[in-house]
């Protein structure tokens, strides 16, 4: 077996039969820039990687040796700060525990119970639409008020509101995600898993697990996604729906790991799935993505993972035209993949054409899992920088880049 990624690259080359200069044209790169990687001189980027994967075959093995690459050079930069201190532990789960102090303590009545869920839906439409910082602070005030007041109360009221809490201290977890702050991220995702233990209900104890996936898949964790999408699967009583969701994250670590046939076993299970799931009618607002078509959105992005980009841009071109215009996180997220396929296939001019069409929703919803994909967009783009159509784009591309 090979050494180092160049050496691999090389034999995996050597073994599919193509020249450097033929493979350079299959993967839209120069013929210089693949012999410098092939002679160590240069990293190799994931993308690259995940593209020669594709056209050789190799079956994730080009994959895995550019992540390796990748995390023996930042090792120690990667071991720093990734966990709470024990210290900062305790502020957390004093914040989250919050009680009110002295005084009355109001008893809420099935009006505020509902009006409260009313505030929860009215600041996750808003979420969908605009910045997360916009809908932090209230999503937070909110989820502590929530949990003051179960703590404070009798059942059946105080069962309604720590469920309501526990949605709510998810998608502020979503929201934290989406700002950048991951440690914010899984902080809430875990706390939204007590609140729901406590309230009897293991519906989102298994989708936090589907959230937490979610992180890893966005660290280029493909280990870390399938292990804990499939302990999502094993939590007793998860609805078919939400285990439709962990079995689509399963298989996007599947594609983020090169691996075809485990990616194809685990979509066409949530497939299955979802096809028998009933409309949810729990106590708080349905959990995860509420697209019309979830599964064909996560087939569109993990095709452009498994290297098959234009499989990845057919299939997103016709499920981002079927997102509504008000649901604009989405179309920002999708849009901006959807761009990045057409660009890695080498289709310049549409990727452009695209991009117009997702930079207005990416500026207004200010996502950082959204500027993940359009940086490795403008990096694509940059090698054609004298083209047209790039030319005019590119500025607002990086403007929102910067934003």
């Amino acid at each position: 077996m090979a050494g180092s990624f160049g050496e691999l690259l090389r034999e995996c080359r050597i073994a599919a039969g193509l020249s450097i200069g033929q493979l350079a044209k299959r993967v839209h790169y120069s013929k210089g820039y693949l012999s410098k990687i092939e002679n160590d001189l240069k990293p190799p980027h994931e993308t690259v990687a995940r593209l020669c994967d594709s056209v050789l075959d190799a079956g994730g093995g080009l994959i895995e040796a550019a992540r390796s690459a990748r995390d023996q050079a930042s090792e120690r930069a990667a071991a720093v700060g990734l966990t709470l201190g024990r210290r900062q532990v305790l502020v957390a789960g004093t914040v989250l525990g919050v009680a009110f102090a002295g005084g009355c303590r109001p008893v809420p009545d099935e009006r505020v119970v509902t009006g409260m869920r009313t505030s929860f839906e009215h600041l996750r439409a808003l979420g969908m639409q605009t910045s997360p910082v916009v809908v932090l602070e209230p999503l937070i005030a909110l989820a502590r008020t929530m949990h003051a007041l179960a703590h404070e109360n009798p059942e059946p009221i105080r069962m309604r509101l720590l469920l309501l809490a526990a949605r709510t201290a998810e998608y502020t977890g979503w929201m934290h995600q989406e700002a950048g702050d991951e440690q914010g991220a899984l902080s809430w995702t875990r706390h939204a898993s007590e609140l729901a233990r406590a309230g009897g209900d293991r519906e989102i104890v298994s989708y936090a697990f589907v959230r937490e996936a979610g992180l890893a898949l966005y660290r280029q964790d493909a280990v870390g996604t399938v292990d804990l999408a499939r302990r999502a699967q094993q939590v007793d009583r998860a609805s078919p729906r939400t285990l439709a969701l962990a079995s689509r994250r399963e298989a996007q670590g599947h594609a983020l790991a090169g691996d075809r046939g485990s990616f194809d076993r685990a979509l066409d299970r949530a497939v299955r799935l979802l096809d028998a799931s009933a409309p949810d009618t729990g106590s708080y607002p349905v959990l995860g993505s509420t697209a019309a078509d979830p599964l064909e959105l996560a087939r569109g992005w993990s095709l452009c993972d498994l290297g098959r980009t234009d499989e990845s841009a057919a299939v997103l071109d016709r499920a981002w035209a079927r997102l509504p215009a008000g649901s604009r996180r989405s179309r920002a997220r999708f849009g901006s993949r959807r761009s990045l396929a057409h660009a890695l296939a080498g289709e310049i001019d549409q990727s452009c054409a695209t991009l117009v069409d997702t930079l207005d929703d990416a500026a207004h919803v200010d996502s950082a899992t959204v500027r993940t994909d359009l940086r490795e967009l403008a990096r694509t783009l940059g090698r054609w920088r004298n083209h047209g159509a790039v030319r005019e784009v590119y500025p607002e591309l990086r403007r929102v880049l910067r934003h």
